[in-house]
């Protein structure tokens, strides 16, 4: 990461060690007005968040005999300007999964949450919340 100038006008360029994604640019206002084609350090959590509980999932289901054919998760999380903090990370997952019934699934996302590292790391900072459907 780099940062130019101030909070304000300045702005940044985000990298990954791994270079699998394009450098992503920054700003304060793409934090808290409007995106305008640049990421904030919410989405890049709620992205990391998303593609782990996505495997934490698949895990799960796979160690119940239930292997899923398909994941969708989002994740989003809010920025509180105001107390300079992010407040929630909402989850929700729509799965393929043959033969498994909703409650089922829904037993399965739960129990993924509690193991997806990312959501560990947040936990007891940041209200998760999760909503599992099929689909």
């Amino acid at each position: 990461m780099v940062w130019e100038k101030d909070l304000l006008h300045g702005n940044g360029k985000v990298r990954v060690g791994s270079e699998a994604l394009p450098v992503f640019g920054v700003t304060w206002a793409s934090r808290v007005e409007k995106p305008s084609g640049k990421t904030s350090p919410e989405e890049l959590l709620a992205a990391a968040q998303a593609a782990c509980y996505a495997m934490a999932l698949s895990s799960t289901l796979t160690r119940k005999g239930s292997v899923p054919e398909k994941l969708t998760v989002k994740a989003e999380c809010d920025f509180d300007n105001a107390a300079l903090k992010i407040r929630n990370m909402r989850i929700s997952v729509v799965g393929q999964v043959p033969g498994l019934n909703l409650q089922d699934f829904r037993n399965a996302a739960a129990e993924a949450e509690k193991i997806c590292p990312v959501a560990n790391a947040i936990r007891n900072n940041v209200e998760i919340s999760l909503t599992a459907n099929l689909g």
